[in-house]
Formats: C-alpha cells, structure tokens, sequence
C-alpha cells in the first residue's frame, strides 16, 4: 500500500467537493443559525437555554429515525441512480413517504402525551443556582409548538435525501438556505419582541423553527413541480403507494436496520446527554453550548463522510467495485485531514466565541472543556463516521447497526452511568473516556472496511 493510494488526482477532488461542498454550505448555514439561536435563547438566561437544550435532545430523537427511514430507502436510491432506473427511484421515494409521515404522527403522540416524564428526566439537582421547575414550564410550553412542525420536516426529508442520492446537492442547500434565513430572523423578531410584536423568549423560538419548517417544505414543493422535467422520477411517485412486493421486502430488511439504529442511536445520544445532567442544569446549559460550536465547526469532515454513501453507492450500483475501493480510501484520507483542521479550529476558537454568551461562568466553563476535549478526539469521530457511511453503502446495515447504536447502548451509555454512581467520578473524568471510546469503533470499522465486507450491488 503507497501513500499515492491515498491521494486523488484533480477529478477525484472535483467530484467529491463537487457533492460534498453544497452539503457543508447547507450545514454551514444550519449550525451557524443554531449558535445564533443559542446566543439569543441564552441571553434569557440559564433556565430557558437548558429547556431549549432539553427539548432538542428529545427532537434530536425524532430527526434521526427520519434520517434512517429515509437513509435505508436511500441506499437503493443511490444505487438505482446508478443503474439509471427511474422507476426503481420512484419506488423509493413511495417508501420514505410513507415511513415518515408514519414517524411524525408517532412522534408527535409521544410528546403530547408523554412529554413531561421525557422532559422530568433531564432535571436533576447539581447546584443551587438554577430554577428546575422553570426549567420544566419553559420546556413544555416550547415543545408544544414545535410539535407542529414535525410533519413538514418529515416530508422535506423526502425531497432533500432523494434529491441528495441523485447527485442534486445544491437545491437542498438554497431549500436549507432560505429555511435557516427564515428561522434567523423570525427568532430575532419573536424572541426579543421587535416591530411591536410581543417578546416571546423561548416560545417565540420554537414559532420561529415551526414556520421555517412549512417553509422549507413548500419550498421544495413548489421547486420540484416547477422543474418536473428535470427530476422524472417525481413524476406520479405520489399518485401510487405501490412498490413491488419483492422491493419491498429487500428495502424493508436493508432500511429497517438503518430506522431502528439512527433512533436508537439517538436515543441513546440523548440518554448520554440525561448521564451528563445529573451533574447538574449548568452541565446542560454548557453541553448545549459546546455541542452546537462543534457541530458548526465540524461540517466539513461530516460533508464528507456523508458524501461516501452517494459515490460510493453509485459506483457500487454500476458495477465498479475496484474503483469503489481506490475511491474509498482517497475519501478516507480526505476525511482525516479535514478533521485534523476541524479539531485545532474548535481548540483555537472554544475561548472567543464562549465570550459571545450571557450564561452562568459556570456553564461557560463546562462549554470550555468539552470543546477542548472534543478537539482532540475529532479524528477518531471522523474515522468512525466515513466507516459507517461506507459499510452502509454497500447494503450491510445490520453490521452498521451493531457497529453504532448497539455499541453506544450497550457499552457506552452503561459506562457513562456507572461512572457516575458506581465511580462518582467528576465530569471532568466522564466526559473524556466516554468519548475516546469512539477508539473501539475505529479498530472494528478499519477491520471490515479493509476485509471489503462492503464491496456489494444490492439492486441487481
């Protein structure tokens, strides 16, 4: 093996920036919102930034079984560009429609009736400086508007992961564009009360990211009927439910794996995050604070990472295994380079931007030291996230759902709570071995990347 192996030549960097860029410029533009959103809902104070935090946690839950019911219909979706079968991407689209719209009728009984024990669980006393029942009023109140916005978001999942598959990166990026402009002003306008419109703090937030989520959704409609020519596999995809029995089944074994593992991943990411608050509101105020600079700053090598399930899949859909291979261990290097940029630029900007904030100097702190300690963890995560993109594209989300979801509540989350009540260990000790067990991850996912368990065409 030479290091040339590992160095594309000027076309390689061309197609990978070429899908990779608009999706970073659309995350870009998201995350950056987001840390607008946390400066602004944090100016409130500690109370209503932790609620927000906490309601996210619980949305977060949600946003991820839609990336999985879209993302296992979505390997077909690649790989039948591939093969240039419309007909075989219209299916596709028929399956994620009715899997989300199922997830965000399910999703939305959940908060409404079970709202208050989900959000009882992030409240746990460890100081005497926050307001816990506050905390819990300013939650509810914002979870009962954003609610309404969950079934637009599931349908714009259809259009942008379909669109995403098929090579068209951009519209999802102008969609995502005009969505966050949206919710960034609106959050500016109906937070504060500007205009003589009446200052809404948090709920004002949560109307905010509610009409930037019919928004986006109308977007998309109006684009897609517009430009019907361009993307024919649109056309009477939703005149029909019917998928062939025999593709149905196939995208119910590949896909189902992939759902059950981005919910439970989910879910397990924010039972972490609950084995983070029994260090106290200030230790959620401060996760918050730090998860949401870290995801700003970290677009590149998640563009990238994700971007391997599109041309991956393609070239395995066409037939190209030898190329898929070369291909992904240029992605690899790309990606651990990119990553290595991401961890000093968080290192460098975590003082400067916590300067921003108006919160506790004890949430200030706790942000602090998470984002310096995710600094140096960022290759590991960068490693672990191109090897599940990988494996996923060429069909094998059983594996990827051992890898992932079952590792993280089987081994991490355990972990994480016996350290605390087993170890009564500080944050400050948790924190770091809990994410430096990404570590075990990467040696599983360089074994299998490199055995090329992956190399497959599942569409035949």
């Amino acid at each position: 093996m030479k290091i040339k192996d590992f160095i594309g030549n000027k076309a390689f960097y061309k197609m990978t920036l070429g899908i990779a860029v608009p999706m970073m410029v659309q995350n870009l533009i998201s995350n950056f919102v987001s840390l607008l959103d946390n400066l602004m809902v944090g100016a409130l104070g500690t109370e209503d930034m932790s609620a927000v935090s906490i309601v996210n946690q619980l949305y977060f839950v949600f946003t991820l079984a839609l990336f999985g019911a879209v993302s296992g219909a979505g390997i077909f979706t690649s790989q039948f560009h591939g093969k240039n079968d419309e007909e075989g991407i219209r299916y596709t689209v028929r399956f994620k429609t009715v899997t989300v719209i199922a997830l965000a009728v399910i999703a939305s009984l959940i908060f409404i009736f079970w709202g208050d024990f989900l959000i009882g669980l992030f409240l746990h006393e460890g100081d005497n400086s926050s307001d816990l029942e506050l905390t819990a009023v300013v939650a509810r109140k914002y979870l009962n508007i954003i609610i309404i916005g969950l079934l637009p978001f599931a349908i714009s999942n259809i259009f942008s992961s379909t669109l995403r598959e098929t090579g068209q990166t951009v519209i999802p990026m102008i969609t995502g564009f005009v969505a966050v402009f949206v919710n960034c002003i609106l959050n500016y306008i109906l937070i504060f009360g500007k205009f003589g419109l009446p200052a809404l703090g948090a709920e004002g937030a949560a109307v905010a990211t509610v009409i930037a989520r019919f928004t986006e959704c109308a977007v998309f409609i109006i684009y897609v009927i517009k430009k019907k020519k361009q993307f024919p596999f649109f056309k009477g995809a939703f005149k029909s439910l019917y998928i062939p029995k025999d593709l149905l089944k196939r995208i119910t074994v590949k896909g189902m794996p992939l759902l059950l593992n981005e919910f439970l991943w989910a879910a397990g990411m924010s039972v972490l995050s609950m084995s983070y608050s029994l260090h106290g509101i200030a230790v959620v105020a401060g996760f918050s604070i730090s998860s949401t600079v870290v995801n700003l700053l970290s677009i590149t090598f998640q563009a990238l990472g994700s971007s391997i399930s599109i041309i991956i899949g393609k070239l395995l859909g066409a037939g190209k295994f030898q190329e898929a291979v070369s291909t992904v261990k240029k992605m690899f290097a790309f990606t651990l380079f990119a990553s290595v940029l991401v961890g000093i630029s968080i290192y460098i900007a975590s003082n400067p931007i916590l300067t921003l904030y108006n919160t506790s100097e004890e949430s200030k702190n706790y942000a602090d030291f998470f984002m310096k300690t995710t600094a140096f963890i960022v290759p590991l995560n960068a490693f672990a996230h191109a090897s599940y993109f990988t494996l996923r594209s060429g069909g094998k989300t059983f594996v990827t759902f051992l890898f992932d979801s079952v590792f993280l509540l089987g081994f991490v989350v355990p972990l994480a709570f016996m350290l605390f009540y087993i170890g009564h260990l500080s944050i400050f000790i948790i924190f770091p071995v809990v994410q430096c067990t990404d570590l075990i991850k990467d040696i599983v996912g360089f074994t299998l990347i490199k055995k090329k368990v992956w190399v497959n065409n599942i569409v035949g």
